[in-house]
């Protein structure tokens, strides 16, 4: 019997998805949404939460505040209420609706930024806010997940070595993009080791991160308006952009097979997919990617057909067979008389 006093210690870490049963490709999906913040996230969130309290900067009666487009703050709204702290999330509009409802629940507060930077972007207008916040309140405590080394700290102590003891053969790990921090975590974690396992970013399409075009994006997660910090483009072997249609292709694909996952993990399955396509027939290759979130907090924006289609026009690929008008449904029962 399991028993615990904290909600973040429910974390299952080596959980693996064979995607060969949807895609029919060799593909390996680490499943990181298995605990109660559902998402890769709360890693990131405890380790910056418990280096401040050990350095003094995070004390009792303080309120953190961060900028995040819903999983990290959905993680530290958790992880605040568990310990005693106030929370501020400054999010915008294109955080999932479930999310914010899910933050404040735990009793955080949400404010959603709806006017974009002119040149870093919605992302730029929320870090620029939150700067304002702790600059005017010293009882503010802003972690910062863009610079914050502990971010990248998580992933090298836990997620890099989780892969690693059940893939001893690995030879390539696709891991997306958003502050960066699981991607230079997990490819310091290899390099270190001097495995050779290629480290394979995969990014949307319209982020800036490696140097493309700023461009519209709807779905939440991975991508930035403004280029991270954290990055070292020196650690990365490979980069692969997706657009967020394959996106959405990759999500309904899973959940025809069951598997309900969130927009990060549609654009790096997506993107390991592409990969993995344009490698030559019969190679053997070991392959793992990395699932950032669940799908149950995108039921209102990516499965949702109203709002594919206000975004990205009539959904077709992924329509089913079932009647939708009871014309089509087979008279089953008769009126009596």
């Amino acid at each position: 019997m399991t028993v615990i006093s904290a909600p973040y210690e429910i974390n299952v870490d080596d959980v693996f998805v064979d995607l060969r049963s949807v895609f029919d490709v060799p593909l390996f999906l680490k499943y990181e949404g298995v605990n109660l913040a559902g998402s890769v996230k709360l890693k990131a969130a405890l380790e910056m939460v418990l280096a401040a309290e050990r350095d003094g900067t995070l004390t009792p009666g303080d309120v953190l505040v961060e900028s995040s487009s819903g999983n990290l703050g959905v993680a530290l709204s958790m992880i605040a209420a568990h310990r005693g702290y106030g929370f501020v999330c400054v999010t915008d509009s294109r955080c999932n609706p479930a999310s914010r409802r899910l933050m404040e629940s735990f009793g955080a507060r949400v404010l959603v930024i709806s006017r974009p930077d002119k040149e870093r972007g919605l992302l730029g207008a929320r870090i620029d806010y939150v700067q304002r916040l702790v600059d005017f309140d010293p009882n503010y405590v802003w972690l910062n997940q863009y610079v914050n080394p502990h971010n990248w700290l998580a992933h090298y102590r836990s997620t890099g070595p989780a892969v690693a003891a059940q893939f001893p053969e690995l030879d390539v790990l696709f891991v997306g993009a958003g502050t960066t921090g699981t991607l230079m975590g997990c490819a310091r974690f290899f390099r270190e080791q001097r495995r050779p396992v290629r480290i394979v970013a995969v990014d949307s399409v319209g982020s800036v991160t490696f140097g493309g075009p700023a461009l519209t994006r709807h779905i939440p997660g991975l991508g930035a308006g403004v280029r991270p910090q954290l990055l070292d483009e020196g650690l990365v072997d490979e980069v692969v952009m997706v657009p967020e249609r394959d996106t959405l292709e990759s999500c309904h694909a899973l959940a025809r097979r069951g598997f309900l996952f969130g927009g990060s993990t549609g654009t790096v399955v997506s993107g390991a997919l592409r990969w993995l396509g344009g490698r030559p027939r019969g190679e053997r290759l070991t392959a793992v990617a990395l699932s950032p979130d669940q799908g149950d907090r995108y039921l209102d924006t990516l499965y949702d057909p109203e709002w594919v289609a206000r975004h990205f026009g009539a959904p077709h690929t992924w329509d089913t067979a079932v009647p939708e008008t009871s014309a089509e449904l087979p008279q089953l029962v008769t009126s009596a008389g």
